[in-house]
């Protein structure tokens, strides 16, 4: 049975469900902006603690990675995602959550193959393209007559 496009999209419209835009949107800003929130109480935590400034935002980047991992561990993280959708996949949290996700679900196939290997899969892009822009700016600053 050969559908017209017209007929096709008829259906499909028929056939799923309303999203709630509005609404998704909503979850995705809160719950990014909480993620953010408890990132900027943790580094106030360690300013407050006596700590560098510098040293203090490294603590609460690896604070909240931690924390990722955890709750990925723990199933919490995917569920928080499921409805925060975006929210909770763009800081820094959600790159932890897709490396350690991998991990757990490929630690069957052994520690080096499936571990090891498979928690880079989607890690291994944003390392090498981090790395790669890193060099590009420090070339173009060394360029520029910046570094001294």
């Amino acid at each position: 049975m050969k559908l017209k496009p017209r007929e096709y999209a008829r259906r499909v419209q028929r056939a799923s469900p309303p999203s709630p835009l509005g609404k998704d949107c909503l979850w995705a800003f809160f719950v990014g902006g909480g993620i953010c929130l408890l990132g900027e109480v943790l580094r106030q935590w360690y300013l407050a603690k006596g700590l560098e400034w510098e040293l203090a935002g490294t603590l609460t980047s690896c604070t909240l990675v931690a924390l990722s991992a955890l709750f990925t561990t723990l199933g919490l993280y995917q569920k928080l995602a499921a409805k925060a959708g975006a929210g909770s996949l763009v800081p820094i949290t959600g790159f932890a959550n897709a490396v350690v996700s991998a991990a757990i679900e490929f630690k069957t196939e052994g520690r080096v193959l499936g571990t090891g290997a498979k928690m880079f899969t989607i890690a291994g892009p944003v390392i090498v393209y981090g790395t790669l822009a890193a060099v590009v700016y420090g070339v173009v600053l060394w360029g520029m007559g910046a570094m001294v």
